[in-house]
């Protein structure tokens, strides 16, 4: 029986995949690989290996996490080296630990490679720093996906009252009703607040704005994004270096400044 290594492969930049994940790839027999994943990634792994996409979009799952959880054991237990390559970090909002659990049960070896999660790199590549001295003491990440039986009144009040900075996983399709909440439960109107569209890569799109404003300022931005929610936010007009970057090796730059 071989490992499973359960790999973060960062937020989208290539070269953002950790050395540990780099080599995992390079090992494997068997690839189970994410929608959101940097597929050049792929050209890394050995010329034997089976590459098997498990993409999941909002509408379209192309397989359950049940079916991805079978092959994971079914490849192990055949002797078979195995990566699951999974976008940002697999312990955060990456469903790893169900995997880890279904590896565990069947007393299958298994390895976790973090990964760089897209709730800290897309705010980095906006040049929003989630921390700050002056402005933020702690960072707080969620889901827009609430789980199954959550009291969202009182789910939202807690989020409220406990974030300096609030970074917002899967958040898009309800950004209507993450503003509401927030100005129901006590955050100011004024309060800043960005949405960054594939951060990290050449595609990264960046709206700024407030409360108040952003509904109608982001009606471009898609998944996948982040939304990131505090003062921070205003720091986006001294540190946006990834714009300038782009202009100076020629790709287009993509952003709205509120």
């Amino acid at each position: 029986m071989k490992k499973v290594f359960l790999v973060g492969a960062g937020p989208g930049d290539l070269e953002l995949i950790t050395v540990k994940g780099l080599k995992s790839i390079q090992q494997s027999d068997v690839i189970l690989y994410d929608r959101l994943i940097n597929e050049e990634l792929l050209y890394e792994a050995p010329d034997h290996a089976e590459l098997i996409y498990c993409g999941k979009s909002p509408d379209n799952h192309s397989l359950s996490q049940e079916t991805i959880n079978g092959l994971l054991c079914k490849y192990a237990l055949q002797g078979k080296t195995v990566t699951r390559l999974k976008g940002g970090d697999p312990f955060i909002f990456g469903r790893g630990g169900e995997e880890a659990q279904a590896l565990a049960k069947r007393n299958i070896p298994f390895e976790i490679v973090p990964g760089i999660t897209s709730g800290i790199a897309a705010p980095a590549y906006a040049g929003i720093p989630v921390t700050h001295r002056n402005y933020s003491s702690s960072v707080t990440f969620i889901s827009g996906v609430s789980k199954l039986g959550t009291d969202e009144e009182k789910y939202w009040e807690h989020v409220v009252k406990s974030m300096d900075t609030l970074c917002i996983y899967m958040g898009v399709r309800k950004l209507p009703e993450i503003c509401n909440r927030l100005i129901r439960h006590g955050r100011d109107l004024e309060t800043p607040i960005a949405l960054v569209q594939a951060g990290t890569t050449e595609s990264q799109k960046t709206v700024t704005g407030t409360l108040e404003d952003i509904i109608e300022k982001s009606r471009e931005i898609k998944n996948p994004s982040m939304i990131i929610v505090g003062e921070v936010v205003k720091l986006r007009e001294q540190l946006q270096w990834f714009e300038q970057l782009e202009v100076e090796e020629g790709i287009p730059a993509h952003s709205v400044v509120g």
